[in-house]
C-alpha cells in the first residue's frame, strides 16, 4: 500500500487530500470543520478525516506533499520588497514575521502534525505543477493541452502545457506581478467586495454593467498580445508594496475611489465590472487558441482560481477551438492538495494511470465526511427535534418534490460533502425555479447576502440543451460553466420591463424582472451557471429532479450552498440544523428524515433568525 497526503495551507482555503495506491479516497476543506470561512490554518482537521476516511493512521503515510514550495515564495516576496523599498516597508513589517515564524518552515508544521513515529518522505511541488497535475489527472482524457491562471504562485501566475498518460508538461508561462487573477482582484477590491473571496461576486455584478472601461483597461493598464500573454503597467496597482490592490493612480484613471465595502453598488461599479470580465475572457480566449495551436490537442483542462471565473469558461467552450474542456472543481488553492499527491503517484513515482471516459476519477467531487440516519437520528433526538424517517428513497423524493411545488425553500444533506467552492447536491439549499420571488426570498431570508446575485440551476443531464444553450455532447457537472437560458424558454418583456433591466438603480428591481420560464436561476443577461446531473455521480439528486420533472414537466431546481453568507458551508447534521433553525428554510432533508420548520419552530429559532439578520444583513 502506497499512502499519499496533499497538503495545501497558509494562503487560502486549506485542505488535504488522500490517495491510496492511486485512488482518491478524501478530501476537504479545513474551514469546514473549523467554521471559519476561507481558513488557511494548517489543515489539521480535514487531514485527519482523510486519514480516518481510508482507516489508516499517520504512520502508514509514505508521502507528504506540500503544494508549492515556500523558499522559493519567499525569494519571490524579498526580492519584490527590495525592488520597491522604501515604499513597501509597512506592508513588510507586517508580512515577513508570519512568513518567518509559520509559511517559510512548513516542514516544521508537517513533522509536527503527522508525528514523530512516521517515516513519509516530504515532497515540495511547485504551485502551478500542483494545479496543472490537479487539472489533468482526474480528467477523463488520456491526453489534454494544460492551462493554469490564477493569481500567483512562486513567480508564475499562467502556465500551460501538455498531459499525456501518466506525465505533465509545462512548456511555457508568465510570471509575476503580470496576472489575470491579480488584475481581477484588483476591481475586485477597487468595487468595494474583499479579494480573494468576492472575485465571484464580481462576476455575478458584470451582467448588469455595460464594458465601458474595458478599452481604458487595455490602453493604461495592460499590453495584451495576440497570444493572450500581456504585460501590466504597475504604475495603477499597489499588491507588489502595499496593504491594497490598486492606488491614487487607479482612482483617478477611473474617476472614482475604492468603494467602501456594504456601501450603495452605483452604475459605475457594475460597468467595472462588466469591463474587467470582459478582459479576462478575451485573454482566456486568446490563450486558449494560442494553446491549441501550438500543442495540436482537442481538449483541455484547466485549474487554478481564473478556472472558477464560469462566464469565461462557457465562451471557451462554446466560441474556443477545443472540442471538450474539463475543469478541476477545487480549481483554488485548495486543489493543489490534491493536485501535489497526484503529481507525486503519476509523475514522480510513474504510476499508470487509467481514463475511463467520459466519466471523470473526481468522484463527483464528493469526497468529504458523510453520516447515516443513525448518526443524523441520534442528533436530532438529542435537540428534541421533530422529524419523519422516510421509508425508501423513493417516498424521501416525492415527499420532497411535492413540497418544493409548494415554493418551500429545502436544506438539502445528503452523502458526503463536497471538495471546493461549489454545492453540488450534497449540502445545498433547493428550491423550484419557476417561481418569480424564488431568487429574492433565498438571497434576503435564507443565504442574508446582496440581493443581485444569481442561483444555479441543477437541471437533469438528459434536458440540458434543451432548456440551454450547451451542446448535446457536453456537460457541467460541476457548476463551473455558464450558458445561455435557451431561447424558447424566455419570455417576452414590455417596454416597461426592458427600461427596468436598463435603467432601475436599485438592483433589487432589475432581479424581479422576469426573463424566462425559470426566472429564479436566470441572470438578467439570460445567462445561468448551471449543473448537470446525471445518476451516475448524484444518483438521490437525480432521482428527485426526475420526480420534480413529472410533477412539474420541469427538470430543474435552485441550487445554493448550504450556509449564509460569511460562514462555510454545512459539514455536519449539527451545522445543517442550525443553520436550518437560524434562516427562514422551510425544510431540512437529512439522508431519509424530513423536518419541517412548522413543527421545529422554537422561539430560539426565532431569536437565531434574528441574530443572524443582524449579522448578515446584505448590501
Amino acid at each position: 500500500m502506497t499512502a499519499i497526503l496533499g497538503i495545501s495551507a497558509f494562503y487560502h482555503d486549506s485542505a488535504a487530500a488522500l490517495i491510496v495506491d492511486g485512488n482518491l479516497v478524501a478530501a476537504a476543506q479545513e474551514e469546514r470543520f473549523t467554521r471559519k470561512k476561507h481558513d488557511a490554518a494548517f489543515p489539521t482537521n480535514a487531514a485527519d478525516y482523510c486519514l480516518q476516511e481510508a482507516g489508516i493512521s499517520h504512520s502508514d503515510l509514505d508521502y507528504v506533499v506540500f503544494y508549492e514550495k515556500p523558499f522559493v515564495k519567499f525569494e519571490r516576496l524579498l526580492e519584490t520588497y527590495l525592488l520597491y523599498a522604501p515604499s513597501g516597508f509597512r506592508s513588510f513589517i507586517k508580512a515577513i514575521p508570519i512568513w518567518l515564524k509559520e509559511k517559510l518552515f512548513i516542514s516544521r508544521h508537517i513533522r509536527k502534525a503527522i508525528g514523530k513515529d512516521t517515516k513519509a518522505k516530504l515532497v515540495f511541488v511547485e504551485h502551478h505543477e500542483s494545479h496543472a497535475a490537479s487539472a489533468f489527472f482526474p480528467s477523463p482524457f488520456e491526453e489534454a493541452a494544460i492551462l493554469t491562471l490564477d493569481g500567483v504562485g512562486e513567480w508564475c501566475t499562467t502556465s500551460w502545457g501538455v498531459g499525456k498518460a501518466n506525465q505533465i508538461e509545462l512548456m511555457s508561462q508568465l510570471t509575476f506581478p503580470h496576472s489575470l487573477g491579480l488584475l481581477y482582484s484588483a476591481f475586485t477590491y477597487h468595487c468595494g467586495f474583499k479579494v480573494n473571496s468576492g472575485e465571484y461576486k464580481l462576476m455575478g455584478l458584470a451582467p448588469y454593467g455595460k464594458p465601458v472601461y474595458a478599452d481604458r483597461i487595455r490602453d493604461h493598464l495592460m499590453d495584451i498580445k495576440p497570444d493572450g500573454s500581456f504585460w501590466m503597467d504597475m504604475q495603477y496597482f499597489n499588491y507588489c508594496q502595499g496593504l491594497t490592490m490598486t492606488n491614487q493612480r487607479f482612482s483617478e484613471l477611473f474617476g472614482m475611489p475604492p468603494r467602501k465595502s456594504e456601501s450603495e453598488l452605483e452604475q459605475r461599479h457594475m460597468d467595472m465590472a462588466a469591463s474587467v470580465q470582459l478582459i479576462t475572457e478575451e485573454i482566456v480566449l486568446a490563450t486558449a487558441r494560442h494553446i491549441h495551436q501550438e500543442t495540436g490537442q482537442k481538449n483541455l483542462v484547466l485549474a487554478g482560481g481564473v478556472a472558477l471565473n464560469c462566464v469565461a469558461n462557457g465562451r471557451l467552450l462554446r466560441e474556443g477551438p477545443f472540442e471538450n474542456i474539463w475543469i478541476q472543481p477545487a480549481a483554488g488553492d485548495a486543489g493543489g492538495a490534491l493536485g501535489g499527491a497526484q503529481f507525486v503517484w503519476h509523475q514522480l513515482l510513474k504510476n499508470d494511470r487509467t481514463v475511463t471516459p467520459p466519466i471523470d476519477s473526481q468522484v463527483g467531487s464528493l469526497l468529504g465526511p458523510e453520516f447515516t440516519n443513525e448518526q443524523i437520528t441520534e442528533y436530532l433526538d438529542t435537540v428534541n427535534a421533530t422529524y419523519t424517517r422516510c421509508e425508501s428513497a423513493a417516498d424521501l423524493t416525492s415527499r420532497v418534490a411535492g413540497l418544493l411545488c409548494e415554493e418551500k425553500v429545502v436544506g438539502w444533506f445528503q452523502g458526503r460533502m463536497e471538495y471546493g467552492p461549489r454545492a453540488l447536491g450534497a449540502r445545498s439549499i433547493i428550491g423550484d425555479p419557476r417561481s418569480p420571488q424564488m431568487q429574492s426570498v433565498m438571497n434576503l431570508k435564507i443565504k442574508y447576502r446582496e440581493s443581485f446575485r444569481p442561483f444555479a440551476p441543477i437541471v437533469r443531464k438528459e434536458e440540458a440543451s434543451t432548456w440551454f444553450e450547451i451542446d448535446t455532447n457536453h456537460e457541467s457537472p460541476y457548476m463551473l460553466i455558464v450558458a445561455p437560458v435557451a431561447r424558447q424558454k424566455r419570455v417576452s418583456l414590455t417596454e416597461e420591463e426592458r427600461r427596468t433591466l436598463e435603467e432601475a438603480t436599485d438592483l433589487r428591481d432589475r432581479v424581479n424582472v422576469a426573463r424566462s420560464e425559470i426566472p429564479a436561476v436566470t441572470h438578467v443577461d439570460y445567462s445561468a451557471r448551471l449543473q448537470t446531473v446525471d445518476d451516475v455521480r448524484n444518483p438521490r439528486l437525480h432521482q428527485l429532479l426526475s420526480r420534480f420533472l413529472v410533477q412539474t414537466g420541469c427538470p430543474i431546481l435552485v441550487n445554493t450552498s448550504f450556509n449564509v453568507r460569511g460562514e462555510p458551508i454545512v459539514c455536519t447534521p449539527e451545522d445543517a440544523y442550525q443553520c436550518f433553525l437560524a434562516t427562514e428554510m422551510d425544510v431540512l432533508v437529512m439522508e431519509d428524515c424530513i423536518l419541517l420548520k412548522t413543527e421545529n419552530d422554537s422561539g430560539k429559532s426565532r431569536e437565531e433568525r434574528e441574530r443572524h439578520l443582524a449579522k448578515f444583513s446584505p448590501d
